[in-house]
C-alpha cells in the first residue's frame, strides 16, 4: 500500500511540475494555489458532468435509487477504507496494505449482493403471489 500511495504521488508531483512549467512557459506565472485552483476546478466539473449524465441515464432504470445508493455508499465506502490505511501508515497501528482495502471493499459488496438476492427474492415471491390471487 505504501508503494501504491509513493507511486501515486511522484506522479501526481511529475504532473504538478510539468504543468507549472507549461504555464510558466506561457507566462501566466501561477501560484500553487492558482493550480489548484484551476486543476481541481476543471476536474471537480468534468466529473460532475459525467457523474450527471450517468445517473441521468441510470434514473430511467427500475430500481434507479437503489443503483445510485449503492454508487454513493461504495464512494464513501472506498474513502473510509483509505483512510482506515492510511491512518494505520501514521500511526503504525497494523498494516496499510493495498491487499486490505481491496478485500475490506469487497465485504461491503459481497454483502450487498446477499442483500440484493434477498431483496429480489422477495420482490419475485410477493409478485408471484399478486398474480397468483388474480
Amino acid at each position: 500500500m505504501r508503494e501504491v500511495i509513493s507511486l501515486m504521488a511522484e506522479i501526481v508531483n511529475q504532473i504538478h511540475d510539468v504543468l507549472i512549467t507549461i504555464f510558466d512557459g506561457l507566462g501566466f506565472g501561477l501560484s500553487d494555489k492558482d493550480l489548484h485552483f484551476w486543476i481541481i476546478g476543471i476536474i471537480g466539473i468534468v466529473t460532475f458532468f459525467l457523474v450527471y449524465a450517468s445517473f441521468k441515464l441510470i434514473e430511467k432504470w427500475k430500481w434507479s435509487i437503489t443503483v445510485i445508493s449503492f454508487i454513493y455508499t461504495f464512494t464513501v465506502m472506498v474513502v473510509l477504507v483509505f483512510a482506515i490505511e492510511i491512518q494505520q501508515a501514521i500511526t503504525n497501528r497494523g498494516n496499510m496494505e493495498f491487499a486490505d482495502a481491496v478485500i475490506g471493499l469487497w465485504g461491503f459488496v459481497v454483502f450487498f449482493v446477499v442483500y440484493a438476492l434477498l431483496a429480489l427474492i422477495i420482490y419475485f415471491t410477493v409478485q408471484f403471489m399478486k398474480n397468483r390471487k388474480k
